[in-house]
């Protein structure tokens, strides 16, 4: 079990940066708005629904009459593991063993809605203390608990949770020290708490079930978070608390739900981006004796972001068999003709003409001419899919004016709306059942499969039915991570100093997109995430530029585990690394050079080489170092090369994520990080002919398989600043870690995702 020691003292802030974290904005805003904090996330709208004597303390938390905990899970579990950590957060105020805390999916509530997202999207560098940034987090913080979207995303649900879960639970706790010393008649400091019961020092106790009812009543008068030096569960490695459901078979995921009437219904979707359906003949078809009937989903809902073709029956293989019997004549429309060739050199080409929006500036990187080398590169990423493994999939049933909603989704208060808007009901009249979820990646904060399958409900009579995407259609109909072109401009000096870094880069905009298909907003302005992982490096160079420029494109976009990081970070760190070797530095000493203002991030590469020691003969070790939703994350790759196949080893992964909840869940989502991100580096590729993805299932996308796997070895720094995301960060640096050590084996660059080597 990977394990942190818990520093109990976080850096100092100065107390100007303390001042400016508080002001509002200039002007009439200001007045009655600016300067008052967000909204509270205590208490919601509505009690937590309690049955046999339960007793709802606040929006979060319920206790039974046996002293059992229940807590309000608001947010998706798809394999991270994050119900667990949010227990403990409420286990640890609340002072009650994990075996008394069990989940509970949260209603919709705004009190559950995630703050930190909306605040960490805004595209400001990591080392920017000014006004300006502090004053746009304060107000987007508050905008973002008046949106109150509930979204499990961009790795932050740790941090987004990390106060309000802490302060339900030491309210909760609070409350019922209050309730005993009233019951008998002692001062509330004379009480204690420990293992689900309140203590006197007398020794009188009472359980947590026993007092519940009577601490609803109190509102108490002092809430004291605990001092990290008391905590006995943060920081301790804990184990899963979904792991014997989901190794028994009893967890329930998205494709498991089985309300009685349950009919199926497989889908085909325009083969060509944009096309739509010229003709379907439902004639040669309807003979099968367990087919319900076929819907044209094009004719019946204008808001289904593809077009496409639905066959409902009593199972899903039939469904599927009439599916593929079903003849269909396409429209291809304006987008058959596009390509990925097309796509880069239009990629190319804007970099050429257009500047871009500038993300981050420091000194000229425009008016030095005394180098001693000039060092240019062109970089590559494709397009690359989500291959979640649980089949795109969701269940609807409108019966009696009401909607039941079964989805394994990422986003639940944006799909009880969209349901809602395509059902033509209020979202009151949405009830949302929530179910794990067998990853999501960013696929699953998209709704296209609510709209559809809500779509289909409504024909169905009001039997529940439930659509089912064929991995064919997933992998073809993805909402994709961009393609994009990076270029760097560099000068070193005769003493290997960089003297000037220029980066430009060119992509479609993911954000651009969702707020179009999703919110009806149209997209406009930079988008941090094209360009994070290039702009807000910590290198500490004198003079640099990084600049994106955003190129519209006919391909569905999506949030792909780590955003823009994902490419950003291959293409900025093996840059790096070229700069190091033309320098004449070893790569790990020139990072160094760079990194003087930037302790903890020293510490984190360090703690990597050390743990990694030197590479085994034959082998060669590639560092990348990189930040990314707030976490510092260091990879070695140990790589060999054995007829132009590369092959890694090992990885030493060192990762500073402030506070680490539970150590266990944090290195399981490193090597799941790993994993993901490693696959993509050696294999992952979307192309676009004619308009059509041409991949179409894992023989032609493949993932890493078992006996391809590394050994990976995790190390995280001890650490008191407040927790940052832990989900995401692994991925980005493997794939520039293991370019860099091909490049040590073989004098290749590798400049493009995948990594191949050239074979003539």
């Amino acid at each position: 079990m990977a394990e942190a020691k818990l520093k109990t003292e976080p850096q100092k802030k100065s107390r100007r940066r303390f001042i400016l974290g508080g002001l509002g904005v200039a002007g009439a805003l200001v007045v009655g708005w600016g300067f008052t904090p967000p909204r509270q996330r205590l208490n919601s709208t509505s009690s937590l629904p309690v049955t046999n004597g339960e007793i709802s303390l606040n929006g979060w938390i319920k206790i039974a009459k046996d002293g059992m905990v229940t807590v309000a899970m608001h947010k998706s579990e798809m394999g991270q593991g994050i119900h667990t950590a949010l227990q403990m957060l409420i286990a640890e105020e609340l002072d009650v063993p994990m075996h008394m805390v069990k989940p509970v999916h949260a209603p919709i509530d705004k009190i559950y809605g995630n703050v930190a997202m909306l605040a960490d999207g805004l595209p400001f560098h990591p080392d920017n203390t000014g006004t300006v940034k502090s004053t746009a987090r304060w107000m987007t913080a508050k905008f973002a608990r008046e949106l109150g979207l509930q979204v499990t995303g961009g790795s932050s649900s740790i941090k987004d949770s990390w106060l309000p879960m802490r302060e339900a639970g030491a309210t909760a706790r609070a409350m019922l020290i209050a309730a005993a010393a009233k019951e008998w008649n002692v001062p509330a400091d004379q009480c204690k708490t420990s293992e689900g019961k309140v203590i006197h020092a007398s020794g009188k106790s009472a359980g947590y079930g026993e007092l519940a009812a009577r601490a609803v009543l109190i509102t108490p008068d002092d809430v004291r978070l605990k001092d990290p030096k008391a905590f006995t569960l943060i920081g301790t490695p804990q184990s899963r608390t979904d792991s014997a459901a989901k190794t028994n078979g009893s967890a329930v995921f998205g494709i498991d739900v089985r309300p009685p009437g349950l009919l199926y219904a497989a889908i085909k979707m325009s083969p060509v981006i944009g096309g739509s359906i010229k003709k379907i003949n439902e004639s040669e078809i309807k003979a099968a004796g367990d087919l319900v009937q076929v819907i044209d989903l094009q004719a019946t809902n204008s808001a289904n972001l593809v077009a496409g073709v639905v066959v409902v029956a009593k199972n899903y293989w039939t469904a599927k068999k009439a599916l593929l019997a079903l003849p269909v004549e396409w429209n291809p429309g304006p987008a058959a003709t596009v390509s990925s060739a097309d796509i880069f050199k239009e990629l190319g080409r804007q970099l050429d003409t257009e500047s871009g929006f500038t993300y981050y500036e420091q000194g000229d990187v425009s008016s030095l001419s005394s180098a001693a080398k000039t060092i240019k590169a062109e970089y590559k990423a494709p397009f690359l899919a989500h291959a979640t493994m649980e089949p795109i999939n969701c269940t609807a049933q409108f019966k009696d004016g009401k909607l039941d909603l079964w989805a394994s989704t990422q986003v639940p208060s944006i799909a009880v709306d969209v349901a809602a808007k395509i059902a033509n009901i209020s979202s009151d009249k949405v009830e949302l059942h929530m179910t794990y979820l067998g990853g999501g990646f960013g696929r699953r904060l998209e709704v296209d499969m609510v709209v559809q399958a809500v779509t289909v409900a409504l024909q169905t009579k009001g039997l529940p039915v439930q659509l089912i995407w064929s991995r064919e259609e997933d992998m073809t109909h993805d909402m994709y991570r961009p393609a994009a072109l990076a270029r760097f401009n560099a000068l070193v000096d005769a003493n290997g100093v960089v003297t000037a870094y220029d980066n430009k880069s060119a992509s479609g905009s993911v954000t651009h997109q969702v707020l179009k298909r999703t919110f009806g907003v149209p997209g406009a302005g930079p988008d941090k995430t094209t360009a994070e992982g290039e702009f807000d490096m910590p290198y500490e160079f004198a003079n640099q530029k990084i600049a994106h420029v955003i190129v519209p494109t006919v391909v569905p976009l999506g949030y792909w585990r780590s955003v823009g990081h994902s490419h950003n970070a291959f293409f900025k760190e093996s840059f790096i690394d070229e700069l190091a070797h033309a320098a004449g530095k070893n790569p790990v000493n020139f990072r160094r050079e760079l990194l003087k203002q930037h302790p903890r991030f020293l510490t984190v590469m360090d703690a990597a080489v050390n743990k990694a020691g030197p590479a085994p003969e034959g082998r060669a070790h590639g560092i990348a170092l990189h930040q990314s939703f707030g976490s510092i994350v260091t990879q070695v790759a140990e790589v060999s090369v054995n007829n132009k196949q590369i092959r890694v080893h090992k990885v030493t992964c060192a990762v500073d994520c402030g506070i680490a909840v539970n150590p266990n869940i944090i290195a399981q989502q490193i090597e799941s990080a790993i994993i993901f991100g490693l696959s993509a580096a050696l294999y992952g590729e979307v192309t676009i002919k004619n308009g059509q993805v041409e991949q179409a299932n894992f023989h032609d996308y493949p993932v890493l398989r078992m006996n391809e796997a590394p050994e990976i070895q995790t190390v995280i720094i001890a650490s008191a600043e407040p927790p940052e995301g832990i989900g995401e960060p692994g991925t980005p640096p493997i794939a520039p870690a293991v370019a860099n050590a091909v490049f040590l084996l073989t004098g290749q660059r590798l400049r493009s995702l995948p990594l191949r080597l050239e074979t003539t």
